[in-house]
């Protein structure tokens, strides 16, 4: 499999992650992973960072598509990880959710831990609420682009970096991301032809370690395009 890099220089690498393949291993993974296929081709990425991550700056999840940051050498890598730290990163993305939302704008801010119910899941807690004691804050602010019948386009911007953060902050919403079968509700709705959440990486903004801000963008994958154009055809 040839991986999309959007843009290399010296430092980093910014490489287009399809759907459907996990970002490095973690617990049982055993098949090819996005950072088995950098170090294919290019070897040094072994001595960045810790395996079985090395470089990798931030995780998409395995069927999250977009943007993905890759440090070519430790002092790349900690500048980066420092501003992720920082939130001074800017993120965008794009999520088809089921149902249709409410307001055109919105914020959600809630804490986010682990489900006592579902170790793999993330959990949204309120302040105060029973368990809530030492929980993450995570913010997530989104706007709708488009509606259909029974689902609605939305960009998303997480101001913080929570695991499975946006597809927990929606679902919390009652709008989870079709074709999201680990946050989705029971019956949910999804568009024909979705195997997976329809969720991708469109957007970064960041700054380089070399001094310069850089943008970054990522198309929707055709198959993901194609289930908008066939819920505009409703």
């Amino acid at each position: 499999m040839d991986l999309k890099i959007i843009y290399e220089n010296n430092d980093i690498l910014v490489v287009d992650k399809p759907a459907g393949i996990v970002v490095f291993p973690e617990g049982q993974t055993k098949e090819g992973t996005i950072i088995d296929l950098l170090v294919e081709k290019y070897p040094d990425l072994k001595n960045t960072g810790q395996p079985p991550r090395y470089g990798i700056v931030h995780r998409l999840d395995k069927d999250t598509s977009g943007i993905l940051l890759t440090a070519k050498n430790n002092e790349a890598l900690f500048f980066l990880q420092k501003q992720f730290k920082t939130k001074g990163i800017e993120k965008k993305y794009i999520t088809l959710v089921v149902g249709n939302i409410e307001n055109d704008t919105g914020i959600i801010e809630t804490l986010i831990g682990r489900s006592p119910k579902d170790r793999r899941k993330q959990k949204v807690y309120l302040i105060g609420e029973p368990n809530s004691e030492g929980k993450r804050e995570a913010i997530t602010e989104y706007k709708v682009i488009e509606r259909f019948p029974g689902y609605t386009l939305i960009e998303v911007n997480p101001k913080t970096g929570r695991k499975h953060q946006i597809r927990c902050h929606l679902s919390y919403l009652q709008h989870p991301i079709a074709g999201d079968k680990m946050y989705g509700f029971k019956g949910q709705p999804t568009p024909k032809g979705l195997n997976h959440h329809f969720l991708h990486a469109n957007y970064i903004k960041i700054k380089l370690p070399n001094g310069q801000e850089k943008e970054f963008h990522s198309n929707l994958a055709e198959e993901l395009n194609k289930i908008i154009k066939d819920l505009r055809k409703q």
